[in-house]
């Protein structure tokens, strides 16, 4: 809070934040269900897949603000801090589609997201920008706790090498995003989130696009309705739009809270995997969701405070 903010000014400031990281880990949610869909319809690889949801989401931002003429960034600052996001976020896709690919959408979710909060609010710890207190513990605990009994074991039809393989690529994933996330806590003068958001996943997409050319299939694929849809869908709503979202709530939370509140992303999509992709949720599931869920509405009571 600002030595010169009101009280109740700094409290609906965060109350915005805390909504923008909402909505975000909402739309999150719908990222994993949509690559996975994309995958199976047009037969694209994890680093495809990525690749083109990062070049999307960041033509859909970077095209209007060239056409609206607003200004670029400027500064040695706002580069480096656009080429540290691409190359985080080149990592964190790249690893979540091909955890996605050797395990569950669930799990792969799961464990990137679910370690996201915990490698943040270490780094919180170690550079001091926040003081662990016990309430932060227990909620931490209280999430992964539901976090394994979320994830439970492996469903049929997985090898222990692809599942152990799949998860390494998934805590790969986590610590991208948690890094993205502790860095960007930061504001760089003259540098704001759509442009923070824009160029970066276009550099991060360019930084794919040489690495996918190499597969065999490469990027290309038949395209139709059903896989052009897909992909304006997975480019729009959880990358352009759920990127935008989260950076600029973070400008009025913190980075521990902000990962946490991405805890809302498996919620979802561990709902739409169940829903559309067939994976099934046993008792002990739905038993991690709902401790989830309560660790989300404690930590954000906690966090009004």
């Amino acid at each position: 809070m600002l030595a010169s903010e009101h009280p109740v000014a700094a409290a609906r400031r965060f109350t915005t934040g805390l909504w923008l990281l909402i909505s975000a880990g909402v739309l999150w949610g719908t990222g994993g269900p949509s690559g996975s869909l994309l995958a199976l319809e047009t037969g694209l690889s994890p680093l495809a897949v990525a690749a083109y949801r990062l070049a999307i989401g960041g033509t859909l931002i970077v095209v209007p603000l060239v056409l609206t003429r607003r200004p670029l960034p400027r500064g040695r600052h706002a580069w480096i801090r656009i080429t540290v996001l691409g190359i985080l976020a080149a990592v964190f896709q790249a690893s979540f589609f091909a955890a996605v690919s050797l395990n569950t959408v669930s799990i792969a979710t799961l464990l990137t997201i679910g370690a996201s909060p915990v490698l943040v609010l270490i780094a919180e710890w170690i550079t001091g920008r926040r003081r662990i207190s016990l309430p932060i513990l227990a909620t931490v605990a209280l999430a992964v706790t539901g976090l394994a009994l979320l994830v439970g074991a492996p469903s049929s039809g997985h090898s222990t090498s692809g599942v152990l393989a799949g998860a390494a690529l998934a805590l790969l994933s986590a610590g991208g995003f948690a890094t993205m996330t502790f860095v960007s806590a930061r504001p760089v003068p003259g540098l704001d989130d759509l442009a923070a958001t824009g160029f970066g996943f276009t550099i991060g997409a360019a930084m794919l696009a040489p690495l996918t050319a190499a597969e065999t299939s490469g990027m290309s694929f038949t395209p139709g309705w059903a896989s052009v849809g897909l992909l304006l869908f997975l480019g729009t709503a959880p990358t352009a739009v759920a990127y935008t979202l989260y950076f600029r709530g973070l400008r009025t939370t913190s980075a521990g809270t902000a990962a946490l509140m991405a805890l809302l992303e498996p919620l979802v999509g561990t709902v739409l995997a169940t829903w559309i992709l067939g994976d099934r949720l046993s008792p002990a599931g739905f038993i991690g969701a709902g401790l989830l869920a309560t660790a989300i509405l404690l930590h954000t009571r906690h966090s009004h405070r």
